[in-house]
Parts: C-alpha cells; structure tokens; sequence
C-alpha cells in the first residue's frame, strides 16, 4: 500500500508537507520521499525507511527543500515521487497503484516510440511507467484520463507541476483522495486526518475517476467524477488509522460497529474481550459494550523501539518478530476464558503464536473472532500484502484439502454463504489447524453493515470474488 500529501500555499510549504506525509507512515514501510517547487525549482529527496522512522530520515533536509508547492509519499514498493521532463515541462509524480497490465502497457509504449525504463529487481518502478503513459498524450489532463481509463488494478495520484498540483482519484474510488483547505493553503492527501493538526479543514473527497488541479487559492475540477464506486472495504477493517474517515464514515466507529454485530450473533461464555493490537481494539470495545463480557489487554504491543513494522524477508523471522512486540500480561490471562479479536485471519501463523502464547501464559480458552470474513481471494485491485497470494491463504489451504485441490469458482461461492455446510465445515478445519478453543467470523452482510454505506460502493472482491 502507500499513501500521498501534496501541498499548495502562498508561504513556504515544508513543514505541511513533513509532517503530512509522515502523517501516512502506517500505511508503507519500506520507502518515503517528498518534491518541493519553488523559486529554485525543483528539490527533491527519497530514503529508505525499513529500519527508521519517516522523521529521522528526513529532518535533517527539511531545510533544503523549500518551496511553496510540494508532494510527499510513504511506500511498501516503489522509490517515489520522481521527476520527469517531457513535452508537458518538468513535473513530479507520485501514485498509489497496483498496475496488473504492466508489461502490455510498457509493449504499447515502446512500440512506436523509443523509452527508457529503470528496472528495479527486473520489475519497472509503477509510477515512472505511469508517467510515461501521461506523456503519450498532448496535455496532462488527457495524459492522467488515459492513465486511469488503460491502468487494470487501481490508482491514484498526485502531480506537482509549476503552476500547481493535479490531483486523481482511482477510476473506481478504490483509494481515497481527499482536499483540505485554509488561509493561504490547500491541500489533498489519502488520510483525511493528515491535515487537521496543520490549521487545515476538509474540503471534500474526490469522486471516482475525478481530476482536480489546485494552487493555494483555489481547487478546479478537470474532469467530472464517474457514477460508480468500489472502495476498499479493508481501508475500514485494516488499513485504515483510528482517526481516518473514509466517504464520510470513521474507521473507528466503523471497527466499533464491526464489534457489536459480532457480539449480537453469539454467545459464547468469557471472562474477557480483547483486541489484537493495534487495529482489533476497536472491535473488542465494540464486542464487550454489547455483550456485557468486559474488555481487557491481557497483552501489550511494545512501540518505543518497534516504532517500524520492520519485516525480515525469512518468514520464520518474521513471524519471530511479530511475536516480540507483544508483551503478556500474565496476570489478566492465567485461568481466564479469553476472545479475542483481530481484524482479520491471513496466513493465520501469527495468530496460531499468538494464541500459543496466550495458552502458555495460563490461559484456559482461547476464542477467536475476526472482525472480517474469510479471505478467498488475493486482492487484485491493491498492492495489498495481507492477501496477495491466495494459496497461502489459511482458508483456501483448508478448502483444498477438503475438496481434494479440486477447486472451481462455484464451489468457492459455496464455501463463501456462511449458511452454507462447506462452510461450516471450513470454519472447524480453520479453529482445528490454529488451535483455537472456538472460531466464528464476522459474516459479509454484517461487516458491510458496520460500514453503513450503499454495499454496491464497496469492493468486497478478496471475501466472495466479486467484482
């Protein structure tokens, strides 16, 4: 995933964009970077941020780069923003994107015309190959349109040009983009709440499809938004900060209804709820308020020197370190009947050691209830790490063993009605290899419930297939 920040004011923009960007930290961990634009041009600077925090890296340079325009991002792939000249003049990009056609664009575009492409591990950075479809067509504006209508996936994007920054939202509104306003500024962003300690108050979200430019005195729409929609349901589930509103519904409140319609179809007997840090905690209040059973932290997530999601590549270091941050309180988890809430079940490894830690600690039950249905299917529409590869879904390895590899597309629709037996039969395959005293997952009608807007504008594609 990723997330963006961009910036137009009258006055010198370097301490919005700092601290906008870093704002969006908990959405990559791997790369960050930010382009300003004043009266000596264009300044640019891009770190790696595996092993330290977005303002270590760059604190030090915030006072090289000035300017009253910039754009800043935080990355899990690609080095961004980059700058580029061409026909439209010099402009800095940046985009969270997942680009399923690349390899079909990069043959169109070389086709006819010569283009070179930085490879990075064999693979062309996804913001330089959108930037080269920008440049296909005789303006920007066509550029970004033919950009976001040929893109199979998603994305969104910011560019920084010198007479403002253009602002695109995913031709299906898979991610957000959203514009903030004040005295002497604009801005437009992914995290809605990046801009609110800044003196900035929203303005508006972008429409699926919608093109905006924006200088510090006023936001122009280009290009009107199209009539549908499919945001990321898991931007509300997972992804998403506390303190995020996404089409006018906040991620906390929407993880605390999330909570309570799980609570209302069961009855399970616990002496305490609670979440998986951080993301789970919200549902686990939910649940408790609703069921009466009272919310605890029978463990802690230690920050102070975790403050990355630093992931080696060995998966079994991995899973080492997503164990170490968390910390047992041994005195709220001996003897006790616990349920526990995570956002969601992956891989299920980490929650399998989570819940081995909890029974070691002297933990009688350990119940599990994800705030989100099984995942069937690796996202197609995000770069979205969680459920990137669907054969190593917990579900899907359950499901092949059940059905002997023979999987079809309607055998999985079964598999997905949690009315169904295969269903039911999934589940226990799931709470037997996890060891979990007992298992039930919040079903899809409940969870887009939770959210509270129309269903037909959200993506549910890695729960039931759908497009």
């Amino acid at each position: 995933m990723g997330g963006f920040f961009g910036v137009a004011a009258k006055e010198n923009c370097d301490f919005d964009l700092f601290f906008g960007t870093d704002y969006h930290s908990h959405l990559g961990t791997r790369r960050a970077g930010m382009v300003t634009f004043g009266e000596d041009g264009f300044s640019k600077s891009i770190h790696n941020i595996e092993n330290s925090p977005f303002r270590t890296k760059f604190e030090k340079e915030l006072s090289d780069l000035k300017g009253n325009m910039g754009i800043g991002c935080i990355s899990d792939f690609e080095a961004q923003p980059i700058l580029v000249r061409s026909h439209h003049g010099t402009f800095a990009i940046t985009t969270v994107s997942k680009i399923n056609n690349a390899d079909a664009i990069v043959e169109d575009i070389i086709k006819d015309k010569t283009h070179f492409f930085e490879m990075s591990n064999g693979e062309i950075n996804p913001t330089e190959l959108v930037a080269a479809m920008i440049n296909q067509k005789d303006n920007l504006i066509e550029g970004i349109k033919y950009a976001l209508e040929t893109v199979d996936g998603s994305l969104s994007l910011l560019i920084l040009t010198p007479k403002g920054i253009y602002a695109a939202r995913d031709k299906m509104g898979r991610t957000p983009v959203v514009l903030g306003k004040k005295d002497g500024a604009r801005c437009a962003c992914f995290e809605s709440f990046s801009f609110l300690n800044l003196g900035y108050e929203s303005d508006r979200e972008l429409g699926p499809g919608e093109i905006v430019v924006f200088d510090a005195d006023n936001a122009k729409t280009l290009v009107a938004p199209g009539d549908k929609m499919k945001v990321c349901t898991f931007l509300w589930v997972y992804y998403g900060y506390p303190s995020a509103v996404y089409e006018g519904v906040n991620v906390e409140e929407m993880r605390y209804n999330c909570g309570k319609l799980l609570a209302r179809r069961d009855n399970v007997k616990a002496d305490v709820v609670a979440g998986v840090p951080d993301s789970g905690t919200a549902h686990a209040v939910g649940y408790a308020n609703e069921s009466g059973i009272p919310f605890s932290r029978p463990f802690i997530k230690y920050t102070p020197t975790w403050p990355r999601s630093f992931m080696p590549t060995i998966q079994k270091k991995r899973n080492l370190i997503a164990h170490m941050k968390l910390l047992p309180v041994h005195e709220l988890i001996k003897g006790k009947s616990l349920l526990l809430i995570d956002d969601s079940i992956v891989r299920g490894t980490q929650l399998r050691e989570t819940t081995e830690f909890l029974y070691e600690s002297g933990a009688k039950e350990v119940h599990i209830r994800p705030a989100c249905p099984p995942l069937l299917f690796g996202c197609k529409y995000l770069n979205f790490s969680r459920s990137s590869s669907e054969m190593e879904l917990i579900a899907r390895v359950v499901i092949s063993e059940l059905e002997k590899g023979d999987v079809t597309p309607e055998i999985l629709a079964e598999y997905a009605d949690p009315d169904s037996e295969k269903y039911e039969k999934m589940i226990e395959g799931i709470r037997q290899k996890l060891n979990f005293t007992s298992l039930r997952y919040h079903r899809l009608d409940d969870m887009l419930e939770s959210v509270g807007i129309d269903p037909e504008n959200l993506c549910t594609y890695c729960w039931n297939g759908k497009e």
